[in-house]
């Protein structure tokens, strides 16, 4: 099995990058892509919606992956302490909206469907339990939108029930299956939407978090290569 791991930072994956050491180095499409080995390659495909879909189309063609891992930070749409890993389960993207078409909030035409579903959730789920990593697990929200909108956000959280908001996942997984190619998503909670403090939490968590969550992942991924 051949995976690779999305980000939309290169901050976001400079953690997971100095676990290894990188054996080559490619870019395509103004993106880097680091291959730490056959079986794992690194992606840094730039923030939102349009740069994960270019990402995860050129990690399947380009690098013929098995599985695609979208991993990195994201605002709490709940009381989730910061630092705490979210598995998704399933992803939606709050921001596409043809109601007047008649269809429901977040339905995505040629797939259609609202919700993306993540693969091996029970797997990984028991996998973090074992290892006492603290994690919950729920449904992730994609936006092109950073949030500061109190009323949108909780619109997103009540409507999907959403754990947390972010700007990359479902992206990813919507190419993902159409491409018939496994997805999940990994996120770390550095702030919270609701917080009037949003972005000074962001700036003090972000490191931490981050650690927090390559510790996992490469932990997670050595037990799948095993």
């Amino acid at each position: 099995m051949r995976a690779g791991l999305l980000y939309a930072m290169e901050k976001e994956a400079a953690p997971y990058l100095r676990r290894h050491q990188v054996q080559k180095c490619a870019r395509a499409a103004g993106m880097a892509f680091y291959e730490l080995s056959e079986k794992q390659i690194v992606c840094v495909g730039g923030v939102g919606k349009v740069n994960a879909a270019m990402a995860a189309q050129l990690l399947i063609d380009r690098f013929q992956i098995d599985l695609l891992i979208n991993a990195g930070c994201a605002g709490a749409l709940t009381q989730l302490p910061a630092g705490t890993l979210v598995l998704g389960t399933d992803c939606v993207q709050h921001d596409v909206d043809t109601t007047l078409a008649g269809d429901p909030p977040g339905f995505v035409s040629t797939v259609e469907r609202v919700c993306f579903p993540c693969a091996g959730q029970k797997e990984a789920q028991g996998f973090f339990a074992r290892q006492e990593y603290p994690a919950a697990a729920g449904v992730i929200a994609t936006g092109d939108w950073f949030g500061r909108d109190y009323e949108r956000a909780r619109a997103v959280r009540d409507r999907y029930g959403a754990l947390v908001c972010e700007m990359e996942a479902c992206a990813a997984a919507q190419v993902c299956l159409r491409n018939e190619i496994p997805f999940q998503a990994f996120k770390v909670v550095t702030d919270h939407l609701f917080a009037e403090n949003q972005n000074e939490e962001y700036r003090q968590n972000f490191e931490g978090a981050l650690e927090r969550l390559s510790a996992a992942l490469y932990d997670y991924l050595k037990w799948m290569e095993e």
